[in-house]
């Protein structure tokens, strides 16, 4: 007979670590007999406020540690102006735009943001990080400035410059 009682702590502190968030748009179960759900959530760039990316990756209930897998895709939502392209990081390594808790201990999901000044466009990665080794599984989108007004604002200052 399976005793209840020592899960119950356990199964509390997986729920409280896995439980919804408010960005959370959709959630896909793998299937009956499985304790993992792809979950779907929303993340808007907090300095280029006109993108948003949606987020897939693994949540396993029952587990210490989420699996790595992830993909995103990115589009552009609202104005991106020139400000706000301004204020980025325009280093090769960009900024950390998300980060969330992929296990109990030292993993992480996060999403970055690198600028591609030449082809002016908004580079987003997603990966997991760990401690002790990082993973090779990521996904990659792209939000090219191309078509909105910040477009020619960004040709003239690489001009003046020049």
């Amino acid at each position: 007979m399976l005793k209840l009682k020592p899960l119950i702590p356990f199964l509390f502190v997986t729920t409280l670590i896995s439980g919804c968030s408010d960005n959370e748009v959709g959630n896909v179960s793998l299937g009956v007999f499985t304790t993992k759900d792809i979950k779907l959530v929303i993340v808007k760039d907090p300095i280029v406020t006109g993108v948003s990316c949606h987020i897939a990756h693994i949540e396993a209930n029952l587990d210490f540690a989420d699996p790595s897998d992830t993909s995103i895709a990115c589009r552009q939502t609202g104005p991106i102006t020139l400000p706000m392209i301004n204020a980025i990081d325009k280093s090769k390594s960009g900024d950390v735009v998300f980060k969330t808790s992929k296990s109990i201990l030292f993993k992480s999901l996060k999403v970055r943001r690198i600028y591609d000044a030449e082809n002016k466009t908004l580079i987003y990665v997603s990966y997991s990080t760990k401690e002790v080794q990082g993973s090779h599984k990521h996904s990659l989108s792209t939000v090219p400035l191309w078509g909105n007004p910040v477009w020619d604002e960004v040709n003239i200052i690489k001009a003046n410059n020049e």
